[in-house]
């Protein structure tokens, strides 16, 4: 399968941005995830959800990031408010069949996109 971001791009802090993934196969069963990595850090966890629309969001960016799904359109989105310079990083979409709640625990999901780059400046 592949999956293929859209939607990145240059904003000023306290701006907004929507990030698109879209799936070649359709995946209601998989759970549907974003990660970010920016330059000298780790890959870090962001959101998850689940065909029911279960989801789980990292604390780092809970009530600025919302992920939510379409099934019907075989794509997840990633709304993305009040973004600060620390959000500047390369986002992934990401694929699994592992549920949304272990999404951090590190291990990696098996479907990876491309990945999208978005520069947050003050």
């Amino acid at each position: 399968v592949q999956l293929v971001e859209s939607g990145g791009g240059s904003v000023q802090a306290g701006g907004s941005l929507k990030l698109s993934c879209t799936a070649s196969e359709f995946l209601s069963i998989f759970v549907l995830g974003w990660f970010r990595q920016s330059p000298g850090r780790e890959r870090e966890f962001i959101a998850a959800i689940g065909a029911s629309g279960i989801a789980k969001h990292a604390d780092s960016v809970k009530g600025r990031f919302t992920i939510s799904r379409d099934n019907d359109k075989a794509t997840v989105y990633l709304q993305m408010d009040n973004l600060n310079t620390a959000d500047t990083a390369v986002y992934y979409c990401a694929a699994d069949l592992r549920a949304a709640r272990v999404w951090d625990d590190g291990t990696s999901p098996h479907e990876w996109g491309q990945g999208t780059l978005v520069n947050v400046s003050s």
